[in-house]
């Protein structure tokens, strides 16, 4: 694999981990992990990771910053690479 891919894989399982502890220490009560550190792992590639963490443990399901958020980071981020791969291609036939 090359570089770029194991830091997306890195990225993501630090993601999909966040929720999982973030719901963990909700249910304990104890001191949680900010939203804006959730959401700059989604932005920094691991919006996949987030999703699937939100999904399967039914966490930040209700706020409406994550349901529609994470969505939309995803779109932005396919929209981005699809716009650079065309852009590199450009002209190469």
């Amino acid at each position: 694999m090359k570089t770029w891919q194991w830091i997306l894989l890195i990225v993501n399982a630090a993601a999909f981990a966040a929720f999982g502890i973030d719901k963990l220490l909700a249910k304990r009560g104890m001191r949680r992990i900010p939203e804006k550190v959730l959401f700059l792992l989604a932005a920094l590639g691991g919006t996949p990771g987030a999703i699937a963490g939100m999904r399967l443990f039914h966490h930040k399901t209700k706020h409406r910053s994550f349901t529609l958020g994470l969505p939309a980071i995803l779109l932005f981020q396919i929209s981005l690479v699809a716009a650079l791969f065309f852009w590199y291609h450009k002209g190469r036939g």
